[in-house]
């Protein structure tokens, strides 16, 4: 079973990019989201723990992240969560990864203009037989007619001239 997570941030190194030996395409960086809270006591918003995640996106995703995403700025990221321990040595430490499934600018802080890549824009054209296959779209039914009532030409008066019903 894998946990997905969405999680807002700044891009905290520049984003790398790889093309496997098989050629997949692979970016990723690191990203850093802050927990903010608002102190009564000084009337202000601080900053409160900093969680930390390495953000890796793989194939269209990855070839797309890289011509778009740059360090420091703020991203919204939606994937599968991913917790490992690691020990090298006498070190150890535990490291959470996000397989990126979405991910894009945080446009509470900035405009972003988006441009659609040329893959995406081709599809197959159907064939004739795909096209006698498919199941038919049924046309919309017909509207009825409105029914005006009392009831209805009542509220379509001016409200001082509505009687008062107790």
């Amino acid at each position: 079973m894998s946990d997905t997570i969405t999680v807002t941030g700044l891009v905290a190194t520049a984003p790398k990019h790889i093309v496997t030996s098989e050629g997949l395409p692979i970016t990723s960086f690191r990203l850093a989201s802050t927990q903010r809270r608002y102190d009564r006591g000084e009337q202000k918003w601080v900053d409160a723990d900093t969680n930390w995640y390495t953000v890796t996106a793989f194939r269209a995703l990855a070839t797309n992240a890289i011509g778009s995403i740059l360090k420091g700025q703020r991203v919204l990221v939606t994937g599968r969560l991913r917790i490992r321990d690691w020990e090298s040595g006498e070190k150890t430490g535990t490291t959470i990864e996000i397989d990126a499934d979405s991910l894009g600018h945080d446009l509470l802080f900035g405009t972003s203009a988006f441009t659609r890549t040329p893959a995406a824009v081709v599809a197959e054209a159907d064939t004739p037989e795909s096209a006698a296959a498919a199941e038919p779209i049924p046309d919309a039914p017909e509207a009825p007619e409105p029914v005006v009532d009392d009831l209805a030409a009542a509220r379509a008066k001016r409200p001082s001239e509505l009687t008062v019903p107790f």
